[in-house]
């Protein structure tokens, strides 16, 4: 038996064999073409039918896993329409005469290495894209894009790393668990996995001799069991029925209120990136939407959505809700998320730079066009307003002011809304260390851990080397939380989480306890924290 310990993506047990995915990577040769203009046409056929795939795995990503998460297949799109990336490799097959397959390895290559070069960790995660996308043309232009299933069996997939397009191919049904050895937890297919709710282990030593072997992946411990022993296979086996009669019990919650066994009451939200997702938010009884990704409105157009196009959509979200509060959170692009038609200038470092609230304040009139919409969707439903990144007072004194203009022009024409709450994100320590101040403002506030964290602990979250110290449990964040919760309180300003730690069951208990009103959660951790939030008492 051989264990080894890896780094958990996504709680579970998973028991099965081992199936050692390989990539098909084919070599490249260099051979030199007589008709160079029908090399090119050759090149720009492949390209074509690589986006076409693109979009397929895109729609098949919507429906399996949300648009969010879908929308690395609509960055590679775009990335092959790249006009530096095309022009290299008609360059190549032009200067040297040379077959398209060359030309775009080679392309391929020089970007990948470009991007892995540059100091901002944006960039170097598009070194991998590139590569991707290269791999995806060439296996078109060589006739191998058809890539093999993970057969009938349900099997484990281990494999030296997965891209998101590999990863949604494959049979969900058959599917039992990834172990990879490359990968970071916050790379796309790591967020695939935690979607789907597979188990899922990274940083693991793989060897290609374990192809066809049982295996046991420890999603809770992080470990992997090769071949495992009787006893280890037996215990897991007894573990693994224990966690179905969970999730079966869990069901058994569904319709009970959010309430500890002492009286106190908690708003048990979701969170979601699109309209397809308010299914999944209805099937795992969320009491409401604590946050509504807006800017995947934007990132999924080629031009800016109109305000009837936001309308219905915000629109549908509430009516499906019938009265439950949605809470939408404004544009928060830049950052990891680029919009072209934005036209927004490099920078060195984005996560710190042109986002979010600031983009909206600075382009107001696509800032009232969201506002406009958000406000007649109003009138159909409970919605509350969310504006990302405040660090000051100013900041939000001028968005009421903006949200006043709206109205009177909606009053103008006779267009009815309704109450509408707004509220802030608290994920800078500025805005925290003012939370007192920004209360008397606001009627709430979310606490967006994830980048809360990063900005206290001076931590790219995306930068794969710095996981083991990426600690959202640093106590400095947690005070920040309780320092947040205190101040909201003072002013009756109520107090969600809508981070990714509101969802760690670690600190359910210690959250409540410390007096927040709301957490918002991926659907599926509904259940499992409404399970601690009524068999806790607040006063132990």
């Amino acid at each position: 038996m051989e264990q080894l310990k890896g780094k958990s993506i996504f709680n579970g047990i998973a028991i099965g064999r081992i199936l050692f995915y390989s990539k098909n990577q084919q070599q490249v040769k260099r051979n030199k073409v007589d008709d160079v203009e029908a090399e090119l046409k050759r090149y720009e056929n492949a390209k074509a039918k690589a986006i076409e795939q693109l979009q397929e795995l895109y729609a098949k990503a919507v429906e399996e896993v949300g648009e969010a998460n879908a929308m690395i297949f609509e960055v590679h799109s775009m990335m092959l329409e790249d006009d530096d990336y095309n022009e290299s490799v008609y360059n190549i097959i032009r200067t040297e005469g040379v077959n398209a397959e060359f030309a775009v390895a080679t392309t391929g290559d020089n970007f990948s290495t470009m991007f892995a070069e540059m100091e901002d960790e944006y960039f170097k995660a598009r070194s991998v894209d590139v590569k991707d996308i290269s791999e995806r043309v060439i296996a078109v232009l060589t006739g191998a894009e058809e890539t093999e299933g993970i057969g009938e069996e349900p099997v484990i997939v281990v494999a030296e790393d997965l891209a998101p397009s590999e990863t949604v191919q494959m049979d969900k049904s058959k599917l039992l668990a990834f172990v990879t050895h490359l990968g970071s937890s916050n790379s796309h297919t790591a967020i695939l996995a935690r979607t789907m709710n597979i188990p899922a282990l990274i940083g693991i030593e793989i060897s290609k001799e374990w192809n066809g072997k049982m295996a046991i992946v420890d999603g809770k411990q992080g470990l992997l069991f090769v071949d495992p022993d009787v006893d280890v296979l037996e215990h897991y086996m007894e573990e693994r029925k224990m966690e179905e009669a969970q999730k079966e019990l869990l069901l058994q919650l569904k319709g009970q209120p959010d309430i500890t066994k002492d009286g106190k009451h908690i708003h048990l939200f979701a969170n979601i990136g699109s309209l397809a997702d308010v299914a999944n938010v209805l099937a795992n009884d969320a009491t409401g939407i604590g946050l509504f990704r807006s800017e995947f409105l934007y990132l999924e157009k080629d031009t800016y959505p109109t305000e009837d196009e936001q309308f219905q959509v915000y629109k549908t979200v509430v009516q499906n809700m019938a009265g439950k509060k949605v809470v939408i959170r404004t544009l928060d692009i830049g950052a990891d998320k680029q919009v072209d038609y934005f036209e927004m200038e490099h920078e060195e470092n984005p996560a710190m730079g042109y986002r979010a609230i600031r983009i909206c304040l600075d382009r107001v009139e696509i800032f009232k066009t969201q506002l406009r919409a958000l406000y007649r969707a109003s009138a159909f439903g409970t919605i509350s307003i969310m504006f990302p990144m405040i660090i000051s007072v100013d900041e939000v004194r001028q968005i009421k002011r903006i949200c006043d203009e709206v109205k009177r022009e909606l009053d103008d024409i006779n267009v009815s809304y309704g109450e509408v709450e707004l509220g802030i994100m608290i994920e800078t320590p500025a805005a925290v260390m003012i939370s007192d101040m920004l209360a008397k403002e606001v009627d709430f506030f979310s606490i967006g851990t994830n980048d809360l964290t990063q900005y206290t602990l001076a931590i790219d979250r995306q930068n794969a080397k710095l996981d083991n110290i990426y600690d959202s449990h640093h106590p400095a964040v947690l005070r920040m939380i309780q320092m947040v919760i205190d101040n909201g309180h003072k002013e009756n300003c109520w107090v969600g989480i809508c981070g990714e730690l509101g969802a760690d069951t670690t600190l359910t208990e210690s959250f409540i306890r410390m007096g927040i009103d709301e957490l918002s959660v991926s659907p599926s951790m509904v259940l499992p924290i409404r399970n601690i939030i009524v068999n806790m008492n607040v006063g132990e």
